[in-house]
């Protein structure tokens, strides 16, 4: 699937979720694959001057839904800083008629610099570590309807998410369908859990249809689960309140097959852009129902 932990996707109005059924009558594919981090590019004013890491990701099917484990690993060097590590454990599960959501995440930073009290001058730098954990549930009240987002961690709260929100596999499923049908623009509402906040806008660019061995030589990796038609997505994660003038927070570029696997994926964090390549990748067994 698409990890957004990145968290690789997600994210409504009604209109926009009668493509759902089509889509979800097509074949995702489950599988665990293996991606290397690099730094693609860097500001000079960015600090950054190399990049290294792994995403361990598992997007498994059982009977009533889909899974996902994802471990990611980044870390950054910077010229004259310490270096930074970041660190995230992913495992959620969404119902296969898209109605219910579970997730569960542990993210730490440590090699930050900061401020920590000595005897001498009363304070000195050194590396920090942050330890954060979000969990919760959210469910709709039906197709194209509203619900709620129940969170446990780090604190019991509750929020109202608007009618037409998706969640992330659903999301795919309708990014799959569109791209189908020749869609080139695709604004949704997700929720995927990351933040305690509410759905975001996501807008999608979907360029044109890569033939199946333009897509596997793409990659990178050989398996017959690559041997299938790809679109290259340009996503632009957008804050709940930021209105259809803001700026996002955040941009990915991702190239998806019509199975639901990913293969390279560039993360754009505004200062620096981080290339995730596909070493390895092997399918997952289905369920038997």
């Amino acid at each position: 699937m698409i990890a957004a932990c990145l968290r690789l996707l997600g994210c409504a109005a009604l209109a926009g979720l009668l493509a759902a059924p089509a889509a979800r009558a097509g074949e995702l594919a489950p599988y665990r694959a293996l991606y290397h981090l690099s730094l693609a590019s860097a500001k000079s004013g960015s600090g950054v001057v190399a990049a290294g890491g792994a995403v361990l990701d598992e997007w498994g099917e059982t009977c009533d839904g889909w899974t996902e484990q994802e471990r990611f690993l980044m870390r950054l060097q910077y010229g004259e800083q310490p270096d930074e590590k970041i660190r995230s454990n992913l495992v959620s599960w969404e119902a296969k008629n898209g109605l219910r959501y579970r997730f569960d995440e542990r993210r730490e930073n440590s090699g930050e610099e900061a401020r920590q009290p000595s005897d001498g001058d009363g304070g000195q730098h050194g590396p920090s570590n942050t330890l954060e954990e979000i969990r919760g549930e959210a469910k709709l009240d039906g197709p194209g309807k509203g619900g709620t987002a129940e969170f446990t961690r780090p604190e019991a709260t509750t929020l109202t998410l608007p009618s037409g929100v998706l969640f992330p596999t659903e999301h795919t499923l309708v990014l799959i369908a569109r791209a189908k049908a020749g869609d080139r623009l695709v604004t949704r509402q997700l929720f995927d859990g990351s933040d305690v906040a509410n759905a975001a806008q996501t807008t999608a660019f979907i360029g044109p249809k890569i033939a199946p061995p333009a897509g596997k030589a793409a990659v990178g990796a050989k398996s017959p689960l690559l041997d299938r038609p790809s679109w290259r997505v340009r996503l632009a994660f957008f804050p709940p309140s930021s209105g259809a003038d803001g700026l996002p927070d955040y941009e990915e570029t991702i190239q998806l097959l019509d199975n639901g696997v990913v293969g390279e994926m560039l993360f754009d964090y505004g200062d620096y852009v981080i290339r995730a390549k596909l070493d390895d990748i092997e399918a997952l067994p289905r369920p038997n129902c």
